[in-house]
């Protein structure tokens, strides 16, 4: 009952801040949908902001995380407001090069890292953040958002923890009913 009030009031959130999108977007995962979630846009709001990552913190901390790590730039602010909540050390990556990267911290050798991100598509980036801190001598011990609009069909090690689970229909460029209307496409992600 308490994950029904926490979602009520995320999607509410969500409303107030004008952080769900409707129109064609091209996902950073190159999908097209009708529905974009723009985090940032909920994230502004400190209150929101603070409601989503001890929320999110509720969830991951049976994960026993000793660092936060999040993919930059979208998943820094709820990141950051998770690991004020469990009162723990906050990293980031950032893509250099294309590859995601660890270069502003120490590598947290020996440590349980839950890695946060705003929302999950493909997890894609999550798992790349998980994977180099793997490679580092970190144990990645899951991986939470905002929200998992992935259906359970992200390319993570496992099921995500998150607030709000939602599957809006996505398509493939060449199949995608909004591009035969001739609405234009926009691109709103943080990967061009």
């Amino acid at each position: 009952m308490q994950e029904d009030l926490v979602a009520q009031r995320l999607r509410e959130m969500m409303r107030e801040s004008g952080a769900h999108l409707e129109g064609h977007f091209r996902l950073t995962s190159g999908f097209h949908s009708g529905d974009y979630i723009q985090c940032a846009l909920l994230l502004r709001y400190p209150r929101h902001a603070e409601f989503a990552g001890r929320a999110l913190a509720d969830r991951v901390r049976r994960l026993s995380p000793e660092t936060v790590a999040s993919p930059a730039i979208g998943g820094i602010v709820i990141g950051h407001e998770v690991a004020r909540a469990l009162d723990l050390p906050f990293i980031f990556c950032e893509r250099r090069d294309g590859a995601m990267t660890l270069s502003r911290f120490p590598m947290p050798v020996g440590k349980r890292v839950v890695v946060i991100e705003d929302v999950i598509t493909t997890g894609v980036s999550s798992g790349e953040v998980g994977r180099l801190l793997e490679e580092g001598g970190a144990f990645w011990a899951g991986t939470g958002a905002i929200m998992d609009r992935s259906g359970g069909q992200s390319s993570l090690p496992h099921l995500p923890e998150s607030l709000w689970q939602a599957v809006f229909p996505v398509w493939q460029p060449e199949d995608c009913p909004l591009c035969r209307q001739g609405l234009p496409v926009v691109k709103p992600g943080s990967r061009v």
